[in-house]
C-alpha cells in the first residue's frame, strides 16, 4: 500500500512538474511577444526600431551565455572547431538574425492576433523544405494536411481587418528563414551528432547574430536614431525585456529537457489562442469571424499534424523496443547453443577417457 502510494505521488509530481514547465514557457513566450509589440508599436511605447531591439537582445543573451558557460561553468561547451563554426554555425546564425529581424519588424504593421495566425504556416514551411532537402519523405496525406493549413491561413488573411501587405511579407519572410534554419540545424549539426541546448545555442549563435545585424543597423536604423535627439535609453524597459527574452530560452531548455519538443508544439497552439484572445480583449485588435474560421481550420491541421508526429514517434519507439528484444533473445539463444555445445564436448571427452 505504501509503495503504491509513493509511486502514485511520484507520477503525480512528474505530471504537475510537466504542467508547471508548460505554464512557465507559455507565460514567458506570451510576455516576450506582447512586450516586443508594446515597444515597437508606434501607438504604444513608440520605438519602431526592430534591428536595434534585436541587437539589445543578442548582446544581453551573449553576455549571460558566456557567464554561464565560461565563468560559472553551469553548462559544458561542445568541441567546436573553427571549420565547423564557419561551415555550420555561421549560416544558422545568419538565418536566425534575419528571422528575428523580420518577425520583430512585422509587429509594427500587423496585429498580434494576425501574426499568430500567419505563424501557423511554420509546419508547412518546415515540411516542404524537409522534402526539398530530402530530410522528410513525401507523403500525399501529409501534403493534403499542409494544404488544409495553408487554406486556413489564407481565409484568415482574407478576413483580416488591418491587412498590410508589407507586414505580411515580413512575417512570411520570418517564417521562411526560421524554417530554413530548423532544417539546416538537422543537416549541419544533428546529422553530425552535435546537439545544442538553448544556452549553448546562445553561446555560439548569439554573438554572430549580433555581428550580422550590426551591418544593416549601421545603414538602416543608426542614421534615424542619431536624428532622434529626444531618445534616451530606458534601462528598465529594455533591461526587463531582455531578461524575459533570455528567460524564455531557459524555459525552452527546461520544457524540451523535461518533456519533449512535441509538447512544446502543442503548448504553442494553446499560447497562440491565448494571444489571439488577449489581442482582441486587451489591445483591442479587430478579430473578425472570418479570421477565426480560417485560423480554426489551420489549427485543426496543425493539431492533426502534431497527432500524426506523436503516433510516428510511438511507432518508432515500439519498433526500437521490439528490435532490442529480438537482439536480446538472439544473444540468449546464441549463449545457450554455445553452452550446450561445450557441455556436449566435455561429455564426449569423458566417454573417450572411459574407453
Amino acid at each position: 500500500m505504501g509503495k503504491g502510494g509513493s509511486m502514485n505521488e511520484s507520477v503525480l509530481r512528474k505530471i504537475l512538474l510537466s504542467y508547471a514547465y508548460v505554464g512557465i514557457w507559455i507565460f514567458l513566450s506570451f510576455t516576450v511577444i506582447v512586450y516586443n509589440k508594446y515597444i515597437l508599436d508606434r501607438k504604444l511605447y513608440g520605438w519602431p526600431f526592430p534591428i536595434s531591439l534585436t541587437l539589445i537582445h543578442m548582446a544581453f543573451c551573449s553576455t549571460l551565455a558566456v557567464i554561464l558557460v565560461r565563468v560559472l561553468r553551469l553548462v559544458e561547451p561542445i568541441g567546436m572547431t573553427r571549420e565547423l563554426y564557419v561551415s555550420s554555425v555561421l549560416p544558422i546564425g545568419a538565418l536566425y538574425s534575419l528571422s528575428l529581424w523580420f518577425s520583430n519588424s512585422a509587429y509594427i504593421y500587423l496585429s498580434v492576433s494576425f501574426i499568430q495566425m500567419l505563424k501557423a504556416l511554420m509546419p508547412v514551411a518546415v515540411y516542404s523544405l524537409g522534402v526539398a532537402f530530402k530530410k522528410e519523405t513525401f507523403k500525399s496525406e501529409v501534403m493534403f494536411n499542409m494544404l488544409a493549413i495553408s487554406t486556413g491561413v489564407a481565409i484568415a488573411a482574407y478576413g483580416e481587418a488591418r491587412f498590410d501587405v508589407w507586414g505580411v511579407v515580413l512575417q512570411l519572410g520570418a517564417v521562411a528563414f526560421e524554417a530554413t534554419r530548423l532544417v539546416l540545424i538537422q543537416i549541419l549539426l544533428t546529422s553530425k551528432g552535435i546537439t545544442l541546448n538553448p544556452i549553448t545555442s546562445l553561446y555560439y549563435v548569439a554573438p554572430c547574430c549580433f555581428l550580422f545585424l550590426l551591418v544593416p543597423w549601421i545603414f538602416v536604423e543608426l542614421p534615424v536614431l542619431r536624428q532622434t535627439s529626444s531618445f534616451h535609453f530606458d534601462y528598465f524597459i529594455f533591461g526587463t525585456n531582455s531578461v524575459c527574452a533570455f528567460a524564455l530560452n531557459l524555459a525552452v531548455f527546461l520544457l524540451i529537457g523535461k518533456t519533449s519538443a512535441l509538447t512544446m508544439n502543442v503548448a504553442g497552439v494553446v499560447k497562440d489562442w491565448l494571444l489571439i484572445a488577449f489581442s482582441w480583449s486587451v489591445i483591442r485588435d479587430a478579430v473578425t469571424t472570418v479570421n477565426l474560421v480560417g485560423y480554426g481550420l489551420a489549427f485543426l491541421g496543425v493539431a492533426y499534424y502534431n497527432h500524426a508526429k506523436l503516433q510516428a514517434l510511438k511507432m518508432k519507439e515500439a519498433q526500437k523496443k521490439s528490435a532490442q528484444a529480438d537482439e536480446e533473445s538472439g544473444l540468449l539463444m546464441e549463449q545457450r547453443s554455445e553452452r550446450e555445445g561445450s557441455d556436449g564436448g566435455s561429455g564426449r571427452k569423458n566417454t573417450d577417457s572411459q574407453d
